[in-house]
């Protein structure tokens, strides 16, 4: 309790950060795409390419952007990046050509996925050092709140007054509450006990690593599989649950309350990894975050009910909230902060460009006959190898920790 009071202003801003990004995530995204594909004549793998393609982009001018979080203040650049996002929730809301699509799409994956979850990250590492595990468990709870939250709504507020008129108010919430929440949270720096000024701990050898010198490790590059898989399955199995539900002869509805599950799980074992990675290391939290992703995936093509359904999302769940914590600790503690704007770009980068890849290869899949469901199978065979990979990855980081700079 006395964490959360002394440190309430700038866990706030996390949370609303997180939480914000929400109109850019895909599953929020993924509610509209029955209608979307119905008003713009778009089979599953041509939506899917449109996201692709969307994403890619946004992941690419991630790397060139993401480093702004290094130079600007942070009161400046969450303002400029949510103006933009309301333009491009507006742009959903009226326009009419594939282009407009397109380019509405781009905006809100690169300011939603990208930007604001780089900014959230970026500065909870930066803001706390020995508790930066539980800053980011605690702030990462935007995340699931949305989820949990957002589809139940979102779907009863479609059936009332259309979707581009529900993405009309979602411009309206970006522009009427979260701009102003943003400028008054940020209105005060942070400087509050046990902060260092705003500067966290170096990295590996005792310094702050550069984006050069991270590219030019090859650590960095073991964690890339880890990197991708958790966006790649997360994003698909959001994106295609319109498709899930037309397969398995199920209603959006019905499928509505397994979002909740899917929260449930993520906030509790967000939190349990977040204490975790404080008290023994993020690096020992690698070969089990994908465990649970894998036992869901391979529970959707038997399920027969929503149930199967929930209990899946729900296993999805967990391995979500482990590799959220994951991610925000993992990197500023190997590699510090002074650069982590720089470094995270990369890193977010990396991960937006799986979510990216996923809804159009799966697209492609299912345009040619093999369903979603079916594709479970291999998805969750590959997490239980990669998990298996990653315990020789794991023990290399922990011995690196140890080690002095070589001569």
């Amino acid at each position: 309790m006395r964490f959360l009071q002394e440190n309430a202003r700038w866990l706030a801003t996390g949370l609303l950060l997180a939480l914000g990004s929400s109109f850019g995530q895909t599953y929020f995204i993924a509610l509209f795409a029955g209608e979307i594909r119905a008003t713009y004549g778009l089979s599953d793998g041509q939506w899917g390419g449109i996201y692709t393609i969307a994403t890619i982009t946004s992941a690419c001018l991630l790397i060139a952007f993401g480093g702004r979080a290094d130079t600007v203040p942070l009161s400046r650049l969450a303002v400029i990046v949510a103006g933009v996002f309301a333009l491009a929730a507006i742009l959903m809301a009226l326009g009419n050509a594939i282009w407009t699509l397109l380019l509405a799409v781009f905006l809100l994956r690169f300011c939603g996925q990208g930007m604001m979850t780089h900014m959230k990250a970026t500065a909870m590492a930066r803001w706390f050092v020995a508790t930066r595990g539980r800053a980011m468990a605690i702030t990462n709870l935007g995340y699931p709140v949305g989820e949990a939250v957002l589809p139940v709504v979102t779907i009863l507020i479609i059936a009332g007054i259309g979707w581009r008129a529900t993405w009309g108010m979602a411009a309206a919430i970006i522009l009427l509450v979260l701009i102003p929440a943003l400028m008054w949270l940020l209105a005060q720096d942070r400087a509050p006990k046990g902060s260092n000024g705003g500067r966290g701990a170096p990295g590996l050898y005792g310094k702050h690593w550069t984006r050069a010198e991270v590219l030019g490790h090859p650590l960095f590059y073991a964690f890339i599989p880890l990197l991708l898989t958790p966006g790649f399955i997360g994003t698909v199995v959001f994106f295609h649950a319109v498709h899930v539900a037309e397969v398995k002869g199920w209603t959006l509805s019905a499928m509505a309350p397994s979002y909740a599950a899917y929260a449930v799980a993520s906030v509790s074992f967000g939190l349990i990894a977040g204490w975790a990675a404080d008290r023994f290391g993020p690096a020992r939290l690698m070969p089990v975050a994908l465990v649970p992703m894998a036992m869901g995936m391979f529970l959707i093509g038997p399920a027969e009910t929503p149930l199967g359904w929930a209990v899946a999302l729900a296993l999805v769940g967990v391995t979500q909230g482990v590799a959220a914590a994951l991610a925000g600790t993992l990197l500023p503690t190997l590699f510090g902060t002074d650069h982590l704007g720089s470094v995270r770009s990369i890193a977010t980068a990396i991960m937006v460009f799986a979510t990216a890849i996923g809804p159009g290869i799966t697209g492609w899949f299912i345009d040619r006959g093999v369903s979603y469901p079916e594709q479970g199978i291999a998805q969750g065979a590959w997490c239980l190898v990669l998990s298996a990979a990653l315990i020789p990855v794991m023990l290399w980081t922990v011995r690196l920790q140890t080690e002095k700079a070589p001569v």
